[in-house]
């Protein structure tokens, strides 16, 4: 489960993640996203049995529909665990994040009620938008310096998505449904 800025406010995050990139040379210690599959994940549900899922949709639905729609920016950089020993390099979020942490449990707990419990339910909800992967752990400090700053223009969170992905070298990932928050019809 996702919420995925819209094309404008990637194409920001893109030019800052270009420049930042450029600064580095041609190092290959990182595995870099793109915008196609940029998205903030509230709730990772793993492989779902065909029985949860079919009681999953609903749940979403109840989910989304009592949420109101919320402002959220892409802003910041940082490293889990950390930037000298990175497995992960992520853009941070500014805006109504306590709006998107009640969406995100709101979510679980649709998840563990279908059957489809987060494998890291008790865990904080840490959102991010991920820009890399580093396997083994790379020093990223220069990478968080340079995108440390940036802001991102806000936009107005309206839906969440059930986002598919497929595993391999890069992963694929495929939007398989959508709700509205506040019950909201989606016609855009």
């Amino acid at each position: 489960m996702a919420v995925t800025p819209p094309a404008g406010v990637l194409d920001g995050l893109d030019a800052a993640v270009t420049a930042a990139r450029a600064g580095r040379g041609d190092r290959r210690d990182l595995r870099w996203t793109g915008p196609e599959d940029w998205h903030v994940t509230l709730a990772f549900l793993g492989e779902v049995p065909g029985s949860a899922a079919e009681r999953l949709t609903p749940g979403l639905g109840q989910a989304a529909a009592g949420a109101e729609p919320f402002p959220l920016a892409l802003a910041g950089a940082g490293a889990f665990p950390a930037p000298v020993r990175a497995r992960v390099l992520w853009c941070g979020l500014g805006g109504d994040r306590s709006a998107l942490a009640a969406l995100a449990a709101a979510v679980a707990a649709a998840a563990t009620r279908a059957g489809a419990a987060p494998p890291d339910a008790g865990r904080p909800f840490r959102p991010h938008l991920t820009l890399a992967y580093a396997r083994p752990p790379a020093d990223v400090r220069d990478l968080v310096t340079a995108l440390g700053p940036y802001e991102g223009p806000s936009w107005l969170v309206d839906r969440i998505q059930l986002i598919e992905s497929r595993p391999g070298r890069r992963p694929r990932y495929t939007t398989v449904g959508r709700w509205p928050l506040n019950g909201d019809t989606l016609n855009r």
